[in-house]
């Protein structure tokens, strides 16, 4: 089977405050809003999308917020951390910017040889900055200059307490085992969108309790609905329960649960966020999935935050 997964297409977390979010990713970390829609399974909560000028593939965080949640609690079967690239020799000028802001608890390291800054997210979650060469063009209407904005996603950390079966799993989707550091597994895609890392690593934590700041999936790219499909095929004949695919509007998605507990999901890459807006103004006004459109007075006179 050719490689048929190009990296990482998006990840969504859950969180506890819409505005908390927006003011997070937009202000501080300078991402557009890409997409105001809401959740399928639940329309009084929001789907929000942050990533680069088009929202594309390999640079999306969404969130799912439901006001006032109860933040989960780390462990095993979960993202640990997501982390995003900035280009050399900016982390200083992040450090500065989030002390401005009052993000605390800032630490930096040096993993496998690249230069990090951990900090936390709205709801306690880990992100990481992280330095690479990186041509990817970053999105600067959000206050962030060109010179250190961020490009998209460097790697997804996945905490397990064990990591061989799903290593195995990225190997089946094209992933190769390309460094060790310590307990961390360090995996690649020979050819991706730019976030093609998957870091694996050992916990003794018992299994994660989702909750506000928990990653609820992380999704992987493929360049249409043919190579998912095939995908998909191949999936279930190696035993893995994958779903059918999905309609979300802006992808189609398929899921499944790895061994190690962390949900993963397939999507295409078209149609896109622009398919219902147009490019100047993406995530401006409130997009419904078709089967909740009867809902929009409600929706848009209180059931949801104003945003």
């Amino acid at each position: 089977m050719t490689q048929p997964i190009q990296g990482v297409h998006h990840v969504t977390s859950l969180a506890s405050s819409a505005r908390g979010v927006d003011s997070f990713f937009t202000r501080i970390l300078g991402l557009r809003r890409v997409k105001k829609t809401v959740n399928f399974d639940a329309p009084d909560v929001y789907h929000l999308y942050y990533g680069n000028g088009l929202g594309t593939p390999g640079t999306v965080i969404t969130h799912f917020p439901f006001e006032g949640a109860k933040r989960g609690r780390p462990g095993t079967g979960e993202v640990s951390v997501t982390a995003f690239s900035v280009p050399l020799g900016s982390l200083a000028g992040w450090r500065d910017r989030f002390l401005g802001a009052a993000v605390q608890n800032l630490r930096e390291d040096v993993h496998f040889g690249q230069n990090r800054l951990l900090f936390p997210g709205p709801d306690g979650e880990v992100l990481a900055l992280v330095e690479s060469a990186d041509s990817r063009a970053p999105w600067t209407g959000g206050g962030v200059d060109a010179d250190m904005a961020i490009r998209g996603f460097h790697s997804v950390m996945l905490r397990l307490a064990d990591t061989a079966p799903t290593a195995q799993i990225l190997a089946f989707l094209g992933y190769t085992e390309t460094q060790r550091e310590g307990e961390t597994l360090r995996m690649t895609l020979p050819d991706n969108n730019g976030a093609g890392i998957v870091d694996l690593e050992i916990s003794a934590l018992p299994m994660a309790v989702q909750g506000a700041g928990s990653v609820h999936h992380v999704a992987f790219a493929v360049a249409d609905r043919a190579t998912q499909d095939t995908l998909r095929a191949n999936l279930t004949k190696a035993g893995m329960g994958v779903t059918p695919a999905i309609d979300r509007d802006y992808f189609h998605a398929i899921y499944f649960r790895t061994p190690g507990g962390v949900l993963f999901e397939i999507a295409t890459n078209p149609p896109g966020f622009t398919r219902d807006e147009d490019p100047d103004h993406l995530g401006e006004a409130l997009k419904l999935p078709r089967q909740h459109e009867h809902l929009r007075q409600r929706l848009e006179g209180g059931g949801l935050v104003p945003l």
